[in-house]
């Protein structure tokens, strides 16, 4: 039974989507931001309590990507249904993630799970961080200080944010070709 909290953990971040969109659709930015921080916090505790307590599943492998995927995109459609994000950067990543699904789900069916590695996890708090900056500055955009609006120095990080994904994006094909995943003779397909 213990050895399911960090499970649950990530299953709240799946729970917590929907709250997040409804707060940034609705111009709460605060409120989103809060449910977007206590997302994030879930996350680092399922990772250390996972870690400490030897409580790592392959459930827990593939859903806790999954959980960070699924939150990345849903908050980003939302600002770039705001105007706030470019469609450019959505399409991006959105791309990005549905490639690194279909490969985690190729090599699921092979028995294999991938966890993910430090440029996976600085490409997602990089846009944790862009997101953040978001917020913040449509909430002083729009609340706090409407006539002089804040520049939106987040647009640098997202840019930061995109480069660190597309890197990572080859790093994983890079490990996995290395690694035999992705030669001619592993790729045939099993009837």
């Amino acid at each position: 039974m213990l050895k399911n909290i960090p499970n649950a953990l990530t299953i709240v971040r799946f729970v917590l989507i929907p709250f997040i969109v409804y707060y940034i659709l609705t111009g709460q930015y605060i409120a989103g931001f809060v449910m977007l921080t206590v997302s994030g916090l879930t996350d680092i505790l399922d990772g250390c309590i996972a870690r400490k307590f030897n409580f790592i599943t392959n459930f827990g492998k593939l859903i806790d990507p999954l959980a960070d995927k699924a939150t990345q995109i849903a908050v980003l459609a939302s600002l770039t249904f705001k105007g706030i994000v470019p469609l450019w950067i959505l399409l991006i990543v959105f791309i990005k993630e549905i490639v690194m699904v279909a490969g985690a789900s190729f090599l699921y069916g092979k028995k294999l799970v991938v966890s993910s590695r430090w440029y996976g996890k600085l490409a997602t708090v990089l846009f944790y961080v862009a997101i953040v900056c978001s917020l913040f500055i449509e909430y002083w955009n729009t609340t706090i200080n409407p006539g002089t609006p804040l520049l939106g120095f987040d647009d640098y990080i997202y840019y930061l944010a995109i480069a660190t994904t597309v890197f990572s994006l080859i790093m994983y094909f890079k490990q996995f070709y290395q690694e035999g995943y992705l030669k001619k003779e592993n790729l045939k397909i099993e009837n």
